[in-house]
């Protein structure tokens, strides 16, 4: 049975974080639901990944997102072009590049901050 990784994520404002995810990182809308039992959704991802990132928003009890520095999704571009479109999309699409917290992820990468404090790193590298 393969594997399919899903990271879900409470926001404050959904189609915000819908249109700065899908603009900076160049992922689709492959699913959305509405006022399921109180909560709406959108996921986001390409065809053939093996995982996804869905965005959720409580329609009865809103969350106050509450990340930490160190909650990150890193993301492994080896293609120097590719990183350096993607980290232009990503100041484009209204994230804040931020220092990282680990000093690591500053030498091949940078770190990007949206709206709700969720961090993106964009590493430089191929993974393995």
């Amino acid at each position: 049975m393969p594997l399919h990784l899903r990271i879900a994520r409470p926001v404050s404002n959904l189609e915000q974080s819908v249109t700065r995810y899908r603009n900076g990182l160049g992922l689709e809308e492959i699913g959305r639901f509405e006022d399921h039992e109180g909560f709406d959704g959108v996921m986001l991802g390409k065809p053939g990944l093996d995982y996804h990132l869905e965005l959720t928003y409580c329609r009865i009890h809103p969350i106050v997102p509450t990340p930490t520095p160190e909650d990150l999704l890193v993301f492994y571009l080896p293609e120097i072009d590719e990183w350096r479109e993607t980290c232009l999309r990503m100041l484009a699409a209204g994230f804040i590049e931020v220092a990282s917290f680990n000093p690591y992820w500053q030498y091949h990468g940078r770190t990007f901050e949206d709206h709700d404090r969720y961090r993106i790193v964009l590493q430089q590298a191929a993974w393995g």
